[in-house]
This record gives C-alpha cells, sequence and structure tokens, in this order.
C-alpha cells in the first residue's frame, strides 16, 4: 500500500454542492492499477458524513468506519469510509468517497473522470511510418502506413489508424462504451465477428487530441504485423 501527497487542489461534489476541498489529499493506490483521493476531515463538511454503524476491514487498513454521504435532499449511500484507529497511520483523520457515488470530481478546474489521474502514468502520442496490419481470423481489417502510436505507461503501444485505413465494413457498433481520466470516453465496434476489437476516441480530452477520430485495436485478442512482423500478443489486464 503506497501513499503519498498531492499538491493539487481536489473537490468533490453532490447534490450540486461541494462536498470536500482540499489542498491536502492523499494518493493511495488500494489497487496496483491508479490511486484514489483520502480527504482531511477538516476539509470535509461535517454535516455531509453520516455513520451508518458499519464497518468494513481491509487486511491493509483495518476497520472502516461506514458513512453515508448527505448532501441537501440528496444521500449517497454507505459512499465513504474512513479509518480512525487504521495501522496505516498516514490515512487516521481522513475519509475517502466511492468516486461512482459523487456527482463530479475536480483537480484544480479541471473535471477528471473515471479516478484520480496517477502521477506515474505518462500517456506519449507519436506520429510515425511504420507500416501496420491487422488481421482477425486470417482477415486482414486494416492497413496503414501512417499510424498514430500510443505509448501509456503499463501497457503495450496501441496503434491507432485512420478511418480511411480501416475495413468499415467489417466493423459493426457495439454498446460498449469505456471512459479513461487520460484519453476520455471511447466507443467501440465488433470486428469481423469478434466483439469489442476496436475502439476510437471521437472527442478525446486536451492531451489526448492526436488520436480523435482513429481506430486502434485489442493486440491481445487478434494479429498485428508491424513493418511485415507479426507481434507476440501481450498479456494483459484486457487479455
Amino acid at each position: 500500500m503506497h501513499v503519498e501527497h498531492t499538491a493539487k487542489r481536489v473537490r468533490t461534489y453532490l447534490g450540486g454542492r461541494v462536498v470536500a476541498d482540499t489542498t491536502s489529499a492523499l494518493l493511495v493506490w488500494e489497487v496496483p492499477y491508479y490511486p484514489t483521493y483520502y480527504f482531511p476531515l477538516q476539509d470535509v463538511d461535517a454535516s455531509a458524513l453520516k455513520a451508518t454503524g458499519a464497518t468494513r476491514h481491509s487486511p491493509s487498513r483495518g476497520d472502516g468506519v461506514v458513512h453515508t454521504v448527505v448532501s441537501g435532499s440528496v444521500e449517497a449511500e454507505d459512499a465513504a469510509l474512513s479509518y480512525p484507529d487504521s495501522p496505516l497511520t498516514e490515512i487516521q483523520g481522513h475519509v475517502r468517497f466511492q468516486w461512482d457515488a459523487m456527482d463530479a470530481w475536480f483537480e484544480e478546474d479541471e473535471e477528471v473522470f473515471v479516478h484520480p489521474r496517477d502521477p506515474y502514468t505518462r500517456v506519449d502520442i507519436l506520429a510515425a511510418q511504420r507500416h501496420v496490419r491487422i488481421e482477425v481470423d486470417g482477415v486482414t481489417v486494416a492497413d496503414s502506413r501512417s499510424p498514430r502510436i500510443l505509448y501509456e505507461t503499463g501497457l503495450p503501444p496501441r496503434y491507432y489508424l485512420p478511418k480511411t485505413d480501416v475495413r468499415l465494413d467489417l466493423l459493426e457498433p457495439s454498446d460498449t462504451v469505456t471512459h479513461c481520466p487520460y484519453k476520455g470516453s471511447a466507443e467501440y465496434w465488433t470486428v469481423n465477428g469478434g466483439k469489442d476489437l476496436a475502439w476510437s476516441y471521437r472527442t478525446p480530452v486536451a492531451e489526448s487530441q492526436k488520436i480523435a477520430g482513429l481506430v486502434a485495436f485489442y493486440d491481445e485478442k487478434l494479429d498485428v504485423y508491424v513493418d511485415g512482423v507479426l507481434q507476440e500478443r501481450p498479456n494483459t489486464k484486457f487479455s
């Protein structure tokens, strides 16, 4: 369990009101992939926390006191936890809010989505002249010599291709939508019968504008040739 301070001002809203507002938030890695915010209790609206009497045990954090979050006429049931006697002393005197139970989150004056942005995750998007060809069950579904390659910490390179280089006749729109704090909201396609093998960010967040409207494919689930060489399928959480 890693804990560190962040210099960002962090706010969260419920029912149109600020519930917590701090410049002394903690970043706590409860899972390996991204951190969560813990707010000092003095920077939380005290009237917003209503203890339920229930507790939740964590092997690393100890017994958490469960709170319902109240803001005006809106209640988010069991949406906050505090650990007054945690063996992890840094989080004593702090409270964490369930991300998706709140209405909105802000780092400084910019709204953030899904989870806090990890200070150790970097996204680089580079124009390239690599020859990228995508096959699904032996059928070429994309062939491009002008990809944008997205390098994101902890993940394999992703090849984003112009739609004019993709067999759009083999793509069937899916109902799936995912959200990323670094790139935005993605729409998906079933590709040659393979469900949700391709995606695109129609309107990515500002720092990822270079991939707007381009199509990427799950390298983990199909065959990718780069400059004529078949790439080994990576083993990731998306495999």
